[in-house]
C-alpha cells in the first residue's frame, strides 16, 4: 500500500514539474518575441569607433580562387536591414509608427502617417528610402494600411524555406499594391 500512494505521489510530482517547465517556457519564448521586436534592444557594434573608418578591402584573382574562398557567400542581414529602413523612415516628418519585413527578394513596408501627410508623399519617402538602403535587385512594397503591420509581424519568425510562405507574401503584396506606391519617375 504504501509502494502504491509513494508511486502516485512521485507520478503527480513530476507531471506537476514538467507542466510548471512548459508554461516557463511559454513565457520566455514570449519574452523573446517581445524582446525581438523592441527597437530599443538593438545590438551596438562591438567597435564604435568602427563607424567612424572607412571600408576597404583588396584581393588578388588566386586569392578569391583559393578553396576556402569558394565557399564563401555574400549575405544579408535582414534584421539588420529591415531595422535600418524603419529607423530612416520614422526620422522623417509624418510618420508615427512603421513596420518593415525583408525578404530574399521584397522589402514589405506598412506605415502609419499623420493626417496631414499626402498618401503618394508618404509612400514615396517609404519606397525610396528602402531602395536607397537595398541592393536593386529587391522590389519594394508600401502601404498606409495599417492592418497590414500585423501581418507582416505575422511573419518575423518565418523562414524563405517554409511551404506557405510565397502565399502569404503575395497576398500582402496584392493588399499593398491598392495604396500608393510613390511617386513614378
Amino acid at each position: 500500500m504504501n509502494k502504491t500512494l509513494f508511486l502516485s505521489l512521485l507520478i503527480v510530482t513530476v507531471t506537476l514539474a514538467g507542466c510548471a517547465n512548459t508554461d516557463n517556457a511559454t513565457e520566455d519564448e514570449q519574452q523573446q518575441i517581445v524582446d525581438e521586436l523592441d527597437p530599443s534592444q538593438e545590438n551596438q557594434p562591438d567597435n564604435p569607433a568602427g563607424d567612424n573608418k572607412l571600408g576597404y578591402v583588396r584581393y588578388t584573382k588566386d586569392q578569391l580562387n583559393s578553396d576556402p574562398e569558394k565557399y564563401n557567400s555574400v549575405t544579408i542581414d535582414r534584421t539588420k536591414m529591415a531595422n535600418m529602413i524603419t529607423r530612416i523612415i520614422l526620422r522623417n516628418d509624418g510618420f508615427e509608427e512603421v513596420a518593415t519585413l525583408v525578404t530574399d527578394e521584397e522589402v514589405l513596408i506598412a506605415y502609419s502617417k499623420n493626417e496631414g501627410m499626402d498618401s503618394t508623399k508618404a509612400a514615396d519617402m517609404a519606397k525610396k528610402s528602402a531602395v536607397s538602403a537595398m541592393p536593386g535587385y529587391f522590389e519594394v512594397y508600401v502601404s498606409d494600411n495599417e492592418l497590414l503591420m500585423q501581418d507582416i509581424q505575422s511573419l518575423h519568425n518565418s523562414s524563405v524555406q517554409e511551404n506557405d510562405y510565397d502565399n502569404t507574401i503575395n497576398r500582402i503584396i496584392n493588399e499593398m499594391k491598392k495604396s500608393p506606391q510613390g511617386m513614378e519617375e
